[in-house]
Order: C-alpha cells, then structure tokens, then sequence
C-alpha cells in the first residue's frame, strides 16, 4: 500500500470514520468475514485511489465520505425482519442515505453515491464521476469479499496509535 496515499486518504476519512454512529457498523458483517465498516473503508480507499491513478477532477472528500456512508444502513442484513423489506440489495441504500442524513450534512456528491451505488438494482442512473467511481469500488471489493478475501487490518500511520 503507498503510505502517502493512505495518508492523504486518512486525513478525508477520519472525521466520518471517528463518529459514533459510523463506529457502529463495526458491528455489522457485510460479505464472508468482512464487517460493514471494513467495507466501507475499503472501498472509499479503493475509489480514492482510482481517482487519483486516473487524474481525474473529482470532489475528492465527497468521493471519501460518499463512499464511507454507502452502505450506512446500521442494521445485520443476513437476519430477517419483518419491519424491513425483502431483498436488501435493492432497498438499503435508501436506508443508508436515510441514516446518513441523520448524523451528516451531505452534500449532492455524497447523496447521489449513497443512493445509486447499487446501480443497475436501484435506478435512475448515477449523475456523477465519484459515484461511478463507488460503484465501481463496491462492486470489485464485494466480489473479492464474498470469495473469501479480506483486506489487512487498517492501522493509522506509524506516528499513530490504534485502528481505525
């Protein structure tokens, strides 16, 4: 991993990734043995880095927290529950963008990747690079993860102690 990079990226990331509410997801696993919030983190860190191998001009701290909050939805997917509807894949982000709206104020960037980073499951296309540059994300670290790869342990840089 280049440590400038993740730097850089931690220094985006921290204020979302340091509340209460995001810590949460922590609690939650999303695909093998990965939780929600491992997720998120690797795939913010996953678009981060496409942008910035492609150049491309993007609101970079929206790209970070769109895609730290995308799959916000706080609760264990893999058990049923009457109050929540089928089929999580095409109706969490709405709960996500919901959940994120609680605790944050977004800008339009960070809604539109929350909402859409389901695409083609939930419609109407994304209307932005950073959201396709999620989706993207999702959809690669989600495959790797449902196939069994899990990502190192993320540590804050050497001049830091702790996980994040």
């Amino acid at each position: 991993m280049n440590n400038q990079l993740w730097t850089e990226f931690l220094e985006m990331a921290e204020p979302t990734l340091t509340h209460e509410a995001v810590q949460q997801m922590k609690n939650y696993i999303q695909h093998g043995r990965v939780t929600t919030y491992e997720h998120c983190v690797q795939v913010a860190f996953l678009s981060f880095t496409f942008a910035r191998r492609l150049r491309l001009r993007i609101d970079e701290v929206s790209l970070v927290r769109g895609a730290l909050l995308h799959d916000f939805y706080l609760y264990d997917w893999h058990v049923p529950d009457l109050q929540r509807k089928r089929f999580h894949g095409f109706h969490h982000a709405k709960t996500a963008l919901k959940n994120a709206e609680r605790h944050f104020a977004l800008s339009p960037v960070e809604r539109d990747i929350i909402k859409k980073h389901m695409w083609p499951m939930n419609l109407p296309l994304p209307r932005y690079r950073e959201s396709v540059l999620v989706l993207v994300a999702d959809k690669t670290v989600s495959l790797l993860e449902t196939f069994g790869w899990k990502s190192p342990t993320f540590k804050f840089p050497d001049d830091q102690k702790g996980e994040i």
